[in-house]
Order: structure tokens, then C-alpha cells, then sequence
């Protein structure tokens, strides 16, 4: 099978610049992979903006197409697991990093890479969750792994809860039967998104306090998306023996903290590796997010097309973005 030309949004670099737009492309265009995937949805993560930036230490090489995941059929296979036609998604490895990634109408990729898309999720549900959802329900898998539990009565904070990551987890807490969960939000418009998600309480960032080295114990685990700051004045904060998990860095790589919450409350430190996660523990939290946390008709969607993902991509630097904007290829 040879593919005529099609669209992908391509990432260059000329000297220090770097730019990016849709292009059409040939198939040679793409790296080299055991199966042809064509494209139905992709979407945008605040990873996804950082690698159309001139230093946002995301591509490995140039041009690139990014988009660290994606969901559509297989249109051509030498991998007998899998047959043409088959619904599936990717999300993670060196997609949209180091190899050609979703955010085209055609991908080629390992099959090692690959999900079959879970029964009852469409190929539009898979990207409403995307990385994003499969982060977020990583962090709550982690916690809950730590102790965390819908029948105590707990006290559970979320940062940055109005993105992707946050938003996404709030909503996986909530059903879940979680009674006491905090949105932490930074801007009055992200305080309606949170309460109709179901928050129960609003933490302005403004309000968290002062960094310390042990404060007032007011959260028995956190669920940290933005890292940073924030994630360094809250660990003070955890009760005894509670857990915080980090899975973001958009407000800095920086932990500037010391050891006294883990070595005096017993604190754990989660770090959540999406990129890299295990087949087994991919195919665990896709069933879930498929069933018992399915929260796809909860969450706050916009979905766009390839040639419109600059106006995304611009809210996400600029930290205005809300929810989930899903990219719709063909």
C-alpha cells in the first residue's frame, strides 16, 4: 500500500529558530514501523507545546511531527497480533519525540507501542483522555496504591485542576465516591469548570501558604500536576504518612524542599512516568478508563482540526488552556 500525500503538522529548525505548520507530506515521510496507522484523532498536551518551542527540550531531532499520542485503524501490518482495520491508540515511548508522532493523518510505528482500544471506548473517547487521561489515572492508581481510599474520610488536593492532567483526575475522584477532594485553580474562570466537574472545595494558588520546612498538616495526599513551587510548599503540608504524587512541570522542574516530611511524617514522594509505563500496567488503567472510572462524558472537550492548532498551542504556553482539546484528522 502506497499512501498518497497527506497532512501533518511538521516542527523544523533553521539555526536557534524553530517554527512549525501543517504540511503535505509523503509516506517515506514517516519512521520506519512495523505498522501503518491511519489517524482518526490525536491531542494537544502541554507537552505537545513545549516541542513547537525553540527550547522546550522536547524533540530530539529536526523536523519532527509531534503529538505524543494518538488513535485511528490500521490500514497495513507485518505483525500478526494485530490486523488491518483494528481500532487502536498509542500514547507515550518516542512518539511525537524521537519518532514521527500523532499528530498527522498517518502514523508508522512498532507494534510494541500499540493498545487495541478498549470495548467501550470509541476512537474519539481514547484521545478525550489521551496522555493526559492516562496520566491522571496513573496518579490515582498510585495513591490509591499508598493508601488512598473512597471509604475513609480523606482529605484530597489537586493541583492544577482545571488542565488536562487535573481536570481529568478530579473527575476520575469524584466518581470514584472520593467526598473531600480540593480543586487547587489560579483564575476566576477555572473556578465554574472545577465545581461543575464536581469539586467539592476551591484552593486559590495565591492561598497555599508560605514555603516551610513542616506546616500545618492540612491534606492526606495531593495529587500534583504542575510541580514546582507549588509542589514544594504542599509537600509540608501532607498528614503523616500520606502521599503526593508528581507527574508535571509547569510550574518549573525545580523542588526546592527539604527531607523533613519524609523523614519525620513518613511522607511518599509518587514520581509518575507516563512515557515509559509497562504493557500490563497500559492495558490495566485503559480498562478502567473504560469502565469503573469512565468519566469521557464529564470533562470539558473542544475539538478542532489540524490547520487550528496554533490558537491551542498558544493557550497552553500561556497557561489559559482549560480541559481537553482533541485534534480531528480527516
Amino acid at each position: 500500500m502506497k499512501l498518497d500525500l497527506f497532512k501533518a503538522l511538521v516542527v523544523r529548525k533553521e539555526n536557534d529558530d524553530v517554527s512549525y505548520e501543517v504540511e503535505s507530506i509523503k509516506q517515506e515521510n514517516l519512521d520506519e514501523g512495523s505498522v501503518l496507522i491511519k489517524v482518526h484523532y490525536s491531542s494537544l498536551n502541554y507537552k505537545d507545546m513545549l516541542a513547537t518551542q525553540a527550547k522546550g527540550g522536547v524533540i530530539r531531532r529536526y523536523p519532527m511531527i509531534p503529538g505524543i499520542d494518538l488513535s485511528g485503524e490500521i490500514v497495513k501490518t507485518t505483525d500478526e497480533s494485530f490486523e488491518v482495520g483494528q481500532e487502536v491508540l498509542i500514547t507515550g515511548y518516542d512518539l511525537g519525540v524521537n519518532h514521527t508522532g500523532g499528530l498527522a493523518q498517518y502514523a508508522q510505528v512498532p507494534s510494541e507501542w500499540i493498545i487495541p482500544v478498549p470495548e467501550n471506548l470509541t476512537l474519539k473517547d481514547a484521545m478525550t483522555y489521551g496522555t493526559a487521561g492516562f496520566t491522571a489515572a496513573q496518579s490515582v492508581r498510585a495513591l490509591e496504591q499508598h493508601g488512598m481510599d473512597p471509604k475513609l474520610d480523606q482529605r484530597i488536593l489537586v493541583t492544577g485542576a482545571s488542565g488536562g492532567v487535573g481536570s481529568i483526575a478530579l473527575a476520575i475522584l469524584v466518581k470514584a465516591g472520593y467526598q473531600n477532594v480540593t480543586a487547587m485553580i489560579r483564575k476566576d474562570y477555572q473556578e465554574k469548570v472545577v465545581k461543575d466537574i464536581g469539586a467539592h472545595q476551591i484552593l486559590w494558588a495565591d492561598d497555599i501558604g508560605e514555603k516551610k520546612a513542616l506546616a500545618s498538616q492540612k491534606y492526606d495526599y495531593v495529587l500534583d500536576t504542575v510541580g514546582g513551587d507549588v509542589a514544594a510548599t504542599l509537600i509540608s503540608q501532607i498528614q503523616e504518612k500520606g502521599s503526593m504524587s508528581l507527574c508535571g512541570n509547569a510550574a518549573g522542574v525545580k523542588l526546592e524542599t527539604t527531607v523533613l516530611p519524609l523523614i519525620l511524617r513518613g511522607i511518599n514522594l509518587l514520581g509518575i512516568n507516563s512515557v515509559n509505563a509497562s504493557q500490563e500496567e497500559r492495558e490495566t488503567i485503559w480498562n478502567n478508563l473504560a469502565d469503573s472510572w469512565n468519566v469521557v462524558d464529564n470533562l470539558n472537550t473542544k475539538t478542532i482540526k489540524l490547520d487550528d492548532v496554533s490558537e491551542t498551542i498558544i493557550a497552553l504556553k500561556e497557561g489559559s488552556h482549560v480541559g481537553r482539546t482533541i485534534v480531528e484528522m480527516n
